[in-house]
């Protein structure tokens, strides 16, 4: 799931901290450089969910990846429409914002989910970079009265997938914040993120 990159809309409380440009410099280039490491990967099909559902039709996106509109809704209701499109086998959905996401992560989720039925990625700030449902025999409904962009997202899913077998990656960061922006700028230097 990707948020267009557009001045003033994107990374608002990173914004806040480190100014509006480099912040969507930020999520342009960490963006460009996950589709890098997981769109051409031949174990899985890679499709960018986009929203405001307009900026589909945006060139930056890479033209060999499948794109898919978010549509209206909180978090919650745009990822349940997505873990509803019709297809075969699991899905996993995860951020563009993390630079930390490997491949092997996101294969580890797709195996997991072959004995679960559901997975999650740990975001450091109670949030979650990945979420893969296994969508057989039934879709599950794990996003009803999540508190978003707080602590408590993790908690609260976790809570609605009560009697149903869970398994957790890695935590890893979320970039929100200006300290999370300069330890990955360590971390992962140019080749995420644009160093001043």
């Amino acid at each position: 799931m990707v948020k267009a990159p557009v001045a003033g809309r994107i990374k608002t409380r990173l914004a806040r901290e480190i100014g509006t440009a480099q912040a969507t410099r930020f999520a342009r280039q960490a963006a460009a450089a996950l589709f890098g490491r997981l769109g051409r990967d031949p174990r899985w099909q890679t499709i960018i969910a986009i929203t405001p559902d307009p900026a589909v039709a945006n060139p930056i996106w890479p033209i060999r990846m499948a794109r898919q509109r978010q549509g209206p809704g909180d978090l919650g209701q745009r990822m349940q429409r997505l873990f509803a499109i019709p297809a075969r086998g699991p899905l996993v959905i995860i951020g563009t914002d993390i630079p930390g996401i490997t491949p092997q992560q996101v294969a580890k989720a797709f195996h997991l989910l072959g004995s679960r039925d559901a997975v999650f990625g740990p975001a450091a700030d109670g949030g979650y970079w990945l979420i893969g449902l296994r969508r057989r025999p039934c879709l599950l409904q794990p996003f009803s009265q999540v508190r978003w962009s707080g602590p408590e997202a993790l908690g609260d899913t976790l809570r609605n997938l009560a009697g149903h077998s869970i398994a957790c990656l890695a935590t890893l960061v979320d970039v929100d914040s200006a300290a999370a922006y300069r330890a990955c700028a360590q971390a992962f230097g140019r080749r995420v993120l644009p160093l001043q």
